[in-house]
């Protein structure tokens, strides 16, 4: 019987934990995830239409921000 070699050993438990929600997205994936450009998702985040937290140099869009910006659409008329 052959030991598992480490990279081996390391990806398994990589796969067995439980994958975590993600919290922030940066721009790109809060782009991706509301199916628009990353030009309109920065008009929206200039505009105050789009909330964003700062860490460090990254702009970050929190989930919770997203669902108020969909939200917020079905309240314009």
């Amino acid at each position: 019987m052959v030991a598992p070699r480490k990279e081996e050993q390391i990806m398994a438990v990589a796969e067995s934990r439980p994958a975590v929600p993600a919290v922030l997205y940066d721009v790109d994936e809060a782009a991706e995830a509301l199916l628009l450009s990353r030009s309109v998702l920065y008009e929206l985040i200039r505009s105050g239409r789009l909330r964003t937290v700062k860490q460090g140099r990254r702009r970050l869009v929190p989930v919770s921000a997203l669902a108020e910006y969909v939200d917020s659409l079905g309240r314009r008329t």
